[in-house]
């Protein structure tokens, strides 16, 4: 019974900081960035992509490539303009949990041709994998109960950028 307790474990300036940080890991590791490939999944993955992008740009002076990626069924808001062949995919969601979405996403990529690699950028990693996926990038690692909610918000799409756990 009673209201769940809500908890804010990340506000804006958390997640910008993180959104940088793995910005410039991002970089680091790939030696700047060439061949480079953003793809977020929806949605907000895709907002976090586009943020990720914004931050390539102001560091590196460049415009990488920025897709969605609709793991639904309907497939419907799937929008890579660009070849994936030979890039340096860089995967972004918002919460990792199960791994289950992130792989639907590497097979849905796989099936548009052959990247040099697909890397696995994440806000936040909450634990209690069921496939042995394992994150590049993480802006927040979360041990969680499986009964709690973890709920990433953005300002583009909930008027708010934060994240909170009940």
């Amino acid at each position: 019974g009673g209201t769940p307790t809500l908890k804010t474990i990340m506000d804006a300036s958390a997640i910008q900081r993180a959104i940088t940080r793995i910005t410039y890991e991002i970089l680091e590791r790939n030696h700047g960035a060439d061949q480079i490939a953003v793809i977020g999944i929806y949605s907000r993955g895709v907002i976090l992509a586009k943020r990720i992008v914004e931050r390539i740009a102001e560091l590196e002076h460049r415009q990488v490539e920025l897709g969605a990626l609709d793991i639904t069924t309907y497939r419907e808001k799937t929008k890579i303009d660009f070849s994936v062949q030979d890039k340096k995919i860089i995967l972004v969601d918002d919460v990792l949990y199960t791994g289950r979405s992130c792989r639907a996403a590497m097979d849905a990529v796989l099936e548009r041709g052959r990247p040099t690699s697909i890397q696995l950028a994440v806000l936040i990693d909450r634990g209690h994998r069921e496939l042995p996926i394992r994150p590049d990038y993480v802006g927040k690692n979360l041990p969680t109960a499986q009964t709690e909610t973890v709920k990433v918000s953005v300002n583009e799409l909930d008027d708010a950028d934060c994240v909170t756990i009940f």
